[in-house]
């Protein structure tokens, strides 16, 4: 279920997020305790479990004791995730190449998102506007820069690059839940029902030959991947392959931006 940012007041939203950091080093409240106990509880037992209550039973306080701080758990929500993208490099060399750096900046974002998986929930639809999803921005932006395209390319390629690493963390997020939740593992699930369809779906690779055919080559292996489970196994070669063909089509507009062809 997506979570809207930007739903507390403005005024005071936009002031704690730009705020100076620093407050109680000590035993006492803060905002940046508060925060750093909230992004706990969400790390723990995801974005359904985070309450204003929760946290302060986290930090052994009431929750009233919280709101002096943080008006609610709408503002609470932008400020832990603008946290936690301050979390994320802010520079990556260039001298191999924007290709090389993006690379790494997409995987970086990617383990981010497993790191952190409610901040998927946060819909994309209405930006935090906080500066530290500012500064992710700017990172992405400077290495995007290198290619040579110019800003209405440019915005159409983050958008893409962004999307697309969401969208692949979030399969592997929500495979991990599956395995959690439900208390049986990606391969018990398959082995369970794979069977199954052979039995009850009648001439299968007659009525859908192409799904056959992909099926039918196994993959390249992904160094490392021996024990991940199988659907995280599948997603991450999915990404791999993905960002390689995201990559190549950022390469084919450079070359066509190059030549002076439009489109």
């Amino acid at each position: 279920m997506a979570v809207f940012a930007g739903q507390g007041d403005a005024h005071r939203s936009m002031r704690l997020l730009w705020r100076e950091p620093g407050g109680s080093a000590g035993p006492g409240l803060s905002v940046d305790v508060i925060l750093d106990a909230a992004i706990a509880v969400a790390d723990g037992d995801g974005m359904a479990a985070l309450s204003m209550r929760a946290v302060g039973d986290r930090l052994g306080r009431s929750a009233m004791a919280l709101y002096t701080y943080v008006p609610s758990k709408a503002e609470l929500v932008d400020l832990m995730y603008d946290k936690v993208l301050g979390e994320l490099p802010a520079e990556y060399p260039l001298g191999d190449g924007w290709r090389v750096a993006l690379r790494a900046w997409a995987e970086d974002l990617r383990g981010f998102f497993l790191a952190h998986p409610w901040v998927l929930q946060v819909s994309q639809a209405r930006p935090v506007l906080g500066p530290n999803e500012f500064a992710m921005l700017e990172t992405l932006l400077r290495i995007l820069r290198e290619t040579g395209l110019g800003p209405s390319v440019l915005r159409g390629v983050v958008g893409a690059v962004v999307q697309f690493v969401r969208g692949a963390a979030g399969v592997i997020a929500d495979a991990r839940r599956a395995a959690r939740e439900t208390g049986m593992t990606d391969e018990e699930w398959w082995f369970s029902r794979s069977p199954v369809l052979e039995e009850v779906a009648t001439g299968f690779a007659e009525r859908f030959p192409l799904a056959s055919w992909i099926g039918a080559e196994e993959p390249p292996p992904v160094v490392g991947d021996e024990c991940v489970p199988y659907l995280e196994r599948d997603a991450v070669r999915n990404f791999v392959t993905g960002l390689d063909v995201l990559l190549d089509g950022i390469e084919a507009a450079v070359a066509r931006a190059g030549a002076g062809v439009e489109g």
